[in-house]
């Protein structure tokens, strides 16, 4: 696994905040941000619950906005932080929007483990078939990551 720039550190960081802070507004713990030429320049949280709409996970909520306000190109540059490893609907969006890298904190195995259910799966494993998929690296910070959730479920 490389290294992330401590930029990428503080943004991995910054997602982790975001996603306690989804709990606090009675959210599950995800949190997302967009990077491109080194700031952060969009972020999202998890508000399934609040707006009782199963498919507003961070990285979708993210998604969503990232592709009204950037280029094709811009998104092909940004990266997508994201506090756990994106699900195969959030690694779908991220993938037809032209997202060109995602980095991720806790693993959806270890997710999977913590929360009693679910659906573990491998973003790397789901873009496999894909041509031109996002480079993706992760777990990093799992303990920190972890840390979210064990405190949630």
């Amino acid at each position: 696994m490389n290294a992330l720039s401590p930029f990428v550190l503080h943004s991995l960081r910054y997602s982790l905040s975001l996603a306690k802070s989804a709990v606090l507004s009675g959210n599950h713990p995800f949190g997302a941000v967009l990077c491109l030429d080194g700031e952060i320049v969009a972020q999202a949280q998890n508000t399934v619950l609040t707006d009782r709409d199963v498919t507003r996970h961070a990285e979708l909520n993210l998604v969503s906005q990232a592709t009204r306000r950037f280029s094709q190109e811009q998104l092909a540059r940004s990266t997508l932080v994201s506090s756990t490893e994106p699900c195969a609907m959030c690694a779908g969006a991220i993938y037809w929007a032209g997202i060109g890298e995602v980095v991720y904190g806790c693993s959806s195995q270890v997710l999977e483990s913590i929360a009693r259910g679910g659906w573990a799966n491998s973003i790397e494993t789901l873009y496999l078939s894909a041509q031109n998929a996002p480079r993706v690296s992760g777990p990093h910070l799992e303990s920190e990551a972890e840390a979210v959730h064990r405190d949630f479920w």
